[in-house]
């Protein structure tokens, strides 16, 4: 039963959470264990009376998105990406593909996510897989992220303000010997050019959601040059 907006606390927000969502798997990552909505629109009206006050974006972070589930799969099956090296998991939502690399032996994880929603189920989701993430609640993009070695993206491209904003940053990243992968199920906004397909998933995906119930999602690694 979806409750009212939780408090303006960690602990309230992740009562909220557990009360909203159900731990289980998604499709393509039985591996990683994850509180995720069973109902669209039950959550998303529970929260807009909160959203609107605190100008705070939509419940992303209660659903496994399908660029985010590929990027986690790829990490999976290809751990030497990871392992050992300090990651970051940009715009992190629930923060699957920081989990898969926290599973794939990733030295040091770190999510970063500015929604206050998202950074309590982090918390929650790592705490279920037994695994260690930090997250960075503050607006990195333009940083230059000294010490991070790969981050991961999952689903960044969907609106055009956002990738334009991101896109440079995250190339001039990769300029610097940096890794960045990129999820994406077909975007408007993702990148025409400067890209390398690593791998491509068939990904289910909930009408209630997408307009297709399967996606075919490529991760990208992005180049430092167009």
């Amino acid at each position: 039963m979806v409750g009212p907006p939780p408090g303006d606390t960690t602990a309230a927000r992740q009562a909220f959470i557990q009360a909203n969502t159900e731990l289980s798997t998604a499709p393509l990552l039985p591996e990683v264990a994850l509180h995720l909505a069973t109902q669209v629109t039950p959550l998303w009206e529970a929260t807009e009376v909160d959203l609107a006050a605190r100008d705070l974006p939509p419940p992303y972070w209660a659903f496994a998105w399908p660029g985010g589930r590929a990027v986690a799969r790829h990490v999976l099956d290809n751990p030497g990406l990871v392992a050992g090296r300090r990651v970051l998991d940009f715009a992190a939502g629930g923060g699957v593909a920081g989990i898969a690399a926290a599973k794939a032996g990733a030295a040091l994880v770190i999510a970063a996510e500015i929604d206050d929603f998202a950074v309590a189920s982090i918390g929650l989701n790592a705490a279920a897989n037994g695994v260690a993430i930090e997250v960075s609640r503050r607006d990195i993009v333009g940083d230059p992220m000294p010490g991070i070695q790969v981050v991961l993206a999952g689903d960044v491209c969907y609106e055009k303000p956002m990738a334009d904003r991101i896109i440079p940053w995250l190339r001039g990243l990769a300029r610097d010997g940096v890794l960045v992968l990129l999820g994406d199920p077909g975007r408007a906004y993702v990148p025409k050019t400067g890209l390398e397909p690593l791998a491509r998933y068939l990904v289910p995906t909930s009408l209630d959601l997408e307009d297709k119930e399967i996606r075919e999602t490529t991760v990208w690694r992005l180049l430092g040059t167009v």
